[in-house]
């Protein structure tokens, strides 16, 4: 697939990867938050499924208890002004379908009306949870950034756009790596750097998983915005909601 594919052509060959929705387990209501967090485990959705949707993970309750001065966000993956007066914190997983739809539909409009202009800086937290190409891509994300934090963010959205299948060996670290190269990453002095820290870069990818975990974050994408959580790859306007909330707290 050419590095220059352009977003249709990415959302067709996503569309025709196949139609078949996976089972819908149990939702999980979040008392006062904004939306709740709908199961739908599927392959790929299109542009009008867009909505209160995200991959859970297991075992933990979500709380309404947020707040975002109480996330570590120092050494941790950001894009914005180190100094922007909203900051977002974001839990995803490389796999997960609704962190590309949020990706994709979302976030260039927060970055252009945000991000660019120095009022937000999103800090971006693992919660790999969806089985061993989740993993591999944490590991790799985490190198990366620890190596050439300018060439971070490139990686990751050009990892979500030639997003595969659930599991299905996607994302092993020799396909990861091509992708570094693709985006102009020494892939040699990439692969040794994970050989030599993989320990360290698990550890944080645990530690954000915990973290996460302690506020009821059980699924991804969820984003933490002032003392509000959000859940699932909702449009722009929700966002902006909070944000402008957060900015108009701050007197900005």
């Amino acid at each position: 697939m050419s590095e220059h594919e352009n977003h249709e052509e990415r959302h067709e060959r996503k569309m025709q990867s196949g139609n078949n929705p996976f089972v819908l387990p149990a939702a999980v209501l979040i008392a006062g938050a904004i939306i709740a967090a709908a199961v739908i485990l599927g392959p790929k959705l299109s542009a009008g499924n867009q909505g209160n949707t995200g991959t859970a993970a297991q075992g933990q309750q979500p709380t309404q208890q947020v707040d975002i001065n109480s996330v570590k966000t120092a050494g941790e993956p950001f894009i914005g002004s180190p100094s922007a007066p909203v900051t977002i914190a974001e839990w995803s997983d490389y796999q997960c379908p609704f962190c590309d739809q949020f990706e994709e539909q979302t976030l260039p409009t927060i970055i252009q009306n945000y991000v660019d202009t120095g009022k937000v800086k999103i800090v971006f937290k693992d919660l790999q949870f969806l089985g061993p190409d989740s993993q591999t891509a944490g590991i790799m994300g985490r190198a990366i950034w620890s190596m050439d934090p300018q060439a971070w963010f490139k990686w990751r959205s050009y990892v979500y756009s030639h997003q595969g299948q659930e599991n299905s060996s996607w994302a092993t670290e020799s396909k990861l790596l091509a992708m570094a190269g693709d985006v102009g990453i020494n892939t040699t002095q990439l692969s040794n750097l994970i050989a030599k820290n993989q320990a360290t870069y698990q550890a944080e990818i645990d530690a954000d998983k915990q973290e996460g975990a302690a506020m009821g974050i059980n699924s991804t994408p969820s984003f933490v915005i002032g003392t509000q959580l959000i859940v699932g790859a909702q449009p722009f306007s929700v966002f902006q909601q909070a944000i402008e909330s957060q900015l108009q707290s701050a007197g900005k």
